[in-house]
């Protein structure tokens, strides 16, 4: 039997930004608009970005491009990158291409995500392209198609979403100050 080694632990100290300020700044704006502020700088990324290490590489109308570097603290137990935080970039550029498209007042949240998951990600994949891109956008639901690559365009996880639509409360109380 193997024998795991503690000698050389490691650690990872994450830090992050007030998420209620960057919340409620988002209230205010269009959804373009709100993400176009992340992606510039002028407002602070999301917590999930830190914890996760994705971050925001362009955005268009209905389509998002982010990075996620694989780290070992990703890692399951045997040794890969955890499916789940595959799934939760890929729900981040589907959500996030659909929250683009969306206008002052109105926001979504994640119904269902289906992913499939092609190939094993490590460390040594190197940073990797992860896409989102609107499919529809109703009144009510939006559907949206998403995908890893790493720096060759290998395609190791798809996934496909879908959203509810709905109204903001009091968006115009904020949005006025």
């Amino acid at each position: 039997m193997a024998t795991v080694s503690s000698q050389f632990p490691r650690e990872r100290t994450i830090r992050w930004d007030d998420p209620r300020a960057l919340a409620e700044a988002g209230r205010a704006m269009s959804g373009r608009d709100f993400l176009d502020a992340v992606l510039r700088g002028a407002l602070p990324s999301p917590p999930i970005s830190h914890l996760v290490g994705m971050t925001f590489e362009r955005i268009d109308d209905g389509r998002i491009e982010m990075v996620l570097t694989p780290q070992e603290s990703h890692y399951n137990p045997i040794g890969a990158v955890h499916g789940g935080i595959i799934a939760t970039v890929l729900d981040s550029v589907m959500g996030c291409a659909v929250h683009s498209k969306l206008p002052l007042g109105r926001a979504y949240t994640t119904l269902e995500i289906k992913v499939n998951y092609l190939r094993g990600v490590n460390r040594e994949t190197g940073p990797m392209s992860a896409v989102g891109w609107v499919v529809h956008l109703g009144r009510q639901t939006a559907m949206a198609e998403g995908s890893l690559s790493d720096a060759g365009g290998k395609l190791f996880a798809q996934a496909s979403t879908t959203c509810l639509i709905f109204d903001v409360p009091d968006h115009s109380v904020i949005a006025k100050g």
